[in-house]
């Protein structure tokens, strides 16, 4: 994902940040050293700010140490310029609260909202899965992959519960082994609820499969317009997959 950095060096605690944002809303993340290397890695992180509307946005820095700002558009299209400067003093009305003590303004990982959820069988994922991934979050789309999400020590379910419920679009790879697995399995009923509640998008994709058996395993699915990797590559996919995240009109 692409982002802009604003490093304010060595901070005192009770400084103000004003950031002043030009073109479109923007993600703008108050970050100190540690996290903003978690952030820049893909890890898991935490940052005080959010997605932001409006200019000005003024956050305090709530203690002393190396501070960063980074500002991007999420992996949407547009334009936006951004410049920093250190303001004296506390925000009203939380003089006696740090930022930090606010849920509204300090997030993590756990708040992050995804483009995309990947549901696949461990056994695809060299030939199409982590290819796919890896091009969709290249081209800037945020991709819950269990690759890239889940850590020793998670709980599976949990995450995984997570990763549907703040994904706009669901992606399945169909395929043989898909078929006799229990996790994708629970992975595609989540995806089909929020799908037939008007959550979700599904965008399946058919890996090494015929319709007859989508059609055996699941007649709901074969119905519905897919992509086939025995006729497209998986980078073509990709750039399919992209088009409709971002709203671009497209036929699938």
């Amino acid at each position: 994902m692409k982002f802009v950095k604003h490093d304010l060096r060595q901070r005192s605690g009770g400084e103000i940040v004003e950031v002043i944002l030009k073109g479109n809303s923007a993600n703008v993340r108050l970050m100190d050293s540690s996290n903003f290397q978690y952030f820049r890695s893909g890890r898991r992180h935490q940052y005080i700010g959010g997605h932001m509307k409006n200019s000005p946005v003024r956050l305090q820095i709530p203690r002393p140490g190396h501070w960063y700002v980074t500002v991007d558009l999420g992996g949407y299209k547009g334009k936006v310029s951004s410049s920093v400067r250190i303001l004296p003093g506390k925000l009203r009305p939380f003089v006696d609260k740090p930022l930090s003590t606010i849920p509204s303004l300090v997030r993590n990982d756990y708040d992050r909202q995804y483009d995309v959820f990947i549901s696949h069988a461990s056994e695809d994922k060299q030939a199409v899965v982590t290819p796919l991934a890896e091009a969709l979050m290249g081209s800037g789309l945020s991709v819950w992959y269990d690759d890239f999400e889940l850590k020793i020590g998670n709980s599976l379910r949990r995450n995984i519960d997570r990763g549907i419920a703040s994904s706009r679009f669901g992606i399945v790879v169909l395929s043989k082994a898909f078929f006799g697995k229990g996790w994708p399995n629970y992975e595609l009923d989540g995806l089909v609820t929020k799908s037939v509640n008007g959550e979700q998008v599904l965008l399946p994709i058919w890996y090494n499969i015929t319709k007859d058996e989508v059609v055996s395993y699941s007649p709901s699915l074969a119905d519905k317009l897919a992509r086939n990797t025995t006729t497209q590559t998986v980078e073509e996919i990709a750039e399919e997959i992209v088009e409709v995240v971002r709203g671009e009109p497209i036929e699938i």
